[in-house]
């Protein structure tokens, strides 16, 4: 049964951190003048594509998988992804000694397809995004799985929250944030530490065009879906926001904005150009947002812009460049 929806206190986002010390990396803020006097303020990239597994992701999973109790350990989990959540899954219950399955759309990436094998799930290829869920409920009746929600669960929005908590401890404390969204799990996460620590930073999530369930969830004041997603940024596809994520960036987060494709293709051109971080387009989008002017920054600012993640398929990068 799903947890009634409700906030992520800062006392859960801080009990998260001594449970991930052991299997995650800190990952570094890096500065870089020259794109930060492009957009005319003061910018860092937290560089979460250096993160294992290549994102963000599995503070979340981890957190989550811990707080299982041992007889759904015994059992096995299961995800739907299009990428990066299947690693994550993957390596977090590798780390824990838990069987895990990930369900992903025929059409996702063959090199995160390979990854989350590499980490010893059990990867199944169906259909397309909207015939993932199907499939998870068919596992979880036939082999007794429980199933893992990619973004929108509590535990997991509490493990994403560390990642806010790093950004307030590394350098001057940021005037603006900016976050990539997909289900909204990272941003509901970030932005709840950030705001519940220092009411003073400002918040901003970023979407792309083509999958944009957070803006057309906010505009309805509940959860959305949208019939087709069409965005380059593959971690920033899922096709509906989350109940419990929709109402974290309700309370939590300042402003969603969009960003197109060919915008996130030019911002991270210029990361990796400039930077020499290769960020997937989904972190890049984060960037984009800013580049772009797509929201309003005080000149001078201290700005940091997420870098998701770092997992882009071969043959995509071969094409953006």
């Amino acid at each position: 049964m799903k947890e009634p929806s409700r906030l992520v206190s800062l006392m859960e986002i801080e009990a998260a951190r001594p449970l991930l010390e052991s299997h995650l990396r800190r990952t570094p803020l890096v500065t870089s003048q020259q794109l930060g006097d492009m957009c005319g303020v003061r910018l860092r990239f937290k560089a979460e594509l250096l993160q294992k597994t290549g994102s963000f992701k599995p503070r979340g999973m981890l957190n989550s998988l811990h707080h299982l109790d041992d007889a759904v350990k015994q059992r096995g989990v299961v995800t739907l992804s299009a990428g990066n959540a299947a690693q994550a899954l993957a390596f977090a219950a590798a780390n824990l000694d838990i069987a895990a399955t990930v369900v992903m759309p025929q059409g996702a990436s063959r090199s995160k397809a390979a990854a989350t094998e590499g980490y010893g799930a059990r990867v199944l290829l169906h259909g397309g995004m909207h015939d993932l869920l199907p499939k998870v409920q068919q596992l979880q009746r036939d082999e007794g799985l429980t199933f893992v929600h990619p973004f929108d669960d509590l535990q997991l929005i509490a493990g994403h929250g560390t990642l806010g908590l790093e950004l307030l401890e590394h350098g001057p404390a940021p005037d603006l944030v900016i976050v990539p969204v997909g289900g909204g799990g990272l941003l509901s996460g970030v932005a709840a530490a950030l705001k519940q620590k220092r009411l003073a930073t400002r918040v901003v999530g970023v979407e792309p065009e083509g999958a944009a369930a957070m803006t057309r969830s906010l505009e309805t004041g509940k959860p959305e879906r949208i019939e087709e997603v069409q965005t380059l940024a593959d971690g920033l596809a899922a096709p509906f926001a989350g109940e419990h994520t929709l109402r974290h960036v309700q309370r939590f987060v300042d402003e969603v904005v969009l960003v197109s494709d060919e915008e996130i293709a030019a911002a991270l051109r210029l990361i990796l150009e400039r930077c020499k971080l290769l960020a997937e387009p989904a972190a890049a989008a984060s960037f984009a947002a800013l580049l772009h002017g797509k929201l309003q920054v005080t000149p001078g600012s201290e700005v940091v812009c997420v870098l998701s993640g770092g997992n882009v398929d071969r043959s995509l990068l071969m094409t953006l460049l």
